[in-house]
């Protein structure tokens, strides 16, 4: 059964985060929220883990997963950026944009496209999850919470503990943060192309590609 915590979405509970952290340490797999709507995720290290999450998303090896990031210094470690990309990720992060690049040697390669190398990776806006990334100290390994046959993600709490109550360790109560995925872009060739429309503004991409 699921463990419950309600976090206060602007002053978050450290007593709480420091559980969550814990959780996450043991080998568990939680939902949290994020700037563009709930996630799930696990421990960046944890085999056993990334499989559970897989499982409940229904996903393939050839799915990017994101390592979602305190800040763009930690996304240097696990993500190549060229010098174009990092002016443009300097520029829209923290938000609620999921970029795609090739991995560092530093990424496991479970977790990395098998064919192409690459790795998803954002920086969210959210203060629970900033609080729990900094904690950790260390990237999330997560997806959008979008359950198999559903086009959007799951937005209450409630239901999301009620749904996935036997197959996650936790469940973050962070409030209401949206109901749209993050946009996608691949920067792969250091020239932004978009993958998927969701929350983030590809406006601001106009001209780029």
């Amino acid at each position: 059964m699921a463990q419950f915590f309600k976090i206060h979405p602007d002053n978050p509970q450290m007593r709480l985060i420091r559980r969550a952290a814990e959780i996450v340490r043991e080998g568990g797999v939680l939902v949290y929220p994020t700037d563009s709507s709930y996630a799930i995720g696990c421990c960046i290290g944890d085999k056993a883990a990334m499989q559970r999450l897989r499982r409940i998303r229904q996903l393939d090896d050839r799915h990017n997963l994101t390592l979602v990031c305190r800040d763009l210094s930690e996304i240097a470690s696990y993500a190549k950026i060229g010098n174009q990309s990092y002016r443009l990720l300097r520029n829209l992060t923290p938000g609620p944009f999921t970029f795609i690049h090739k991995a560092t040697k530093q990424v496991p390669r479970r977790l990395q496209h098998p064919r192409r190398k690459t790795i998803g990776i954002r920086v969210p806006g959210n203060k629970i999850a900033q609080a729990l990334l900094g904690e950790l100290g260390e990237p999330i390994m997560s997806s959008t919470l979008i359950l198999p046959g559903d086009a959007l993600p799951l937005t209450d709490p409630q239901e999301i503990r009620r749904i996935l109550d036997h197959a996650v360790d936790l469940v973050i109560d962070g409030g209401y943060c949206g109901l749209e995925a993050t946009t996608v872009v691949d920067m792969v060739d250091d020239v932004p192309t978009i993958v998927r429309v969701g929350k983030g503004d590809v406006s601001l991409f106009e001209g780029k590609e």
